[in-house]
C-alpha cells in the first residue's frame, strides 16, 4: 500500500502520495499527515485511518489553543483541490508547505498565512519543550 503509493507518486513527479481511506475520503499522505486550509479554516481527516503522529496532534492542539479554526472530518479529494493552502506534518519536517495537489496549484504563496502562523507556533512550542 504505502510503498506502492510512494513509488507511483515519485514516478508522477510528486514528493508524496495523498492517501484515501476505505470510503474514498482523504486520510493522510504516505509518510506524513495532511492538512489544508480553506477560508482561514484548517481541515484534516478524523484520524480514524491515518497514523496519528505526534506532530499532527501538536498542530491540532495548537489550533485549538490559539483560536485557529480547525475541523477534523471526512473530506472529499475535491475539497483539498479547492484549498487556499496546505501543509504536511512529520517528525523531521515539522510543518512543510504544499504547493500543488494533483496538478491543482494552490493560490497561497509558500508558506501560506495560516501555515506560517502554525509553523511559528510549532517552533515556539518545540523551543519551550527543549528549554
Amino acid at each position: 500500500g504505502l510503498i506502492t503509493a510512494l513509488l507511483e507518486a515519485i514516478e508522477a513527479g510528486a514528493d508524496e502520495a495523498l492517501m484515501l481511506d476505505p470510503n474514498g475520503r482523504i486520510s493522510s499522505c504516505n509518510a506524513t499527515n495532511f492538512f489544508w486550509v480553506k477560508d482561514g479554516r484548517v481541515r484534516t481527516s478524523t484520524g480514524d485511518y491515518c497514523f496519528n503522529g505526534v506532530t499532527r496532534a501538536k498542530v491540532i492542539g495548537l489550533c485549538r489553543e490559539h483560536g485557529v479554526p480547525i475541523t477534523l472530518g471526512d473530506f472529499e479529494l475535491e475539497d483539498a483541490h479547492a484549498a487556499d493552502e496546505a501543509f504536511v506534518t512529520g517528525t523531521f519536517g515539522g510543518l512543510t508547505p504544499v504547493r500543488e495537489i494533483d496538478g491543482h496549484v494552490l493560490p497561497a504563496t509558500l508558506p501560506g498565512p495560516v501555515t506560517a502562523r502554525l509553523r511559528a507556533l510549532y517552533e515556539a512550542l518545540k523551543d519551550a519543550e527543549a528549554a
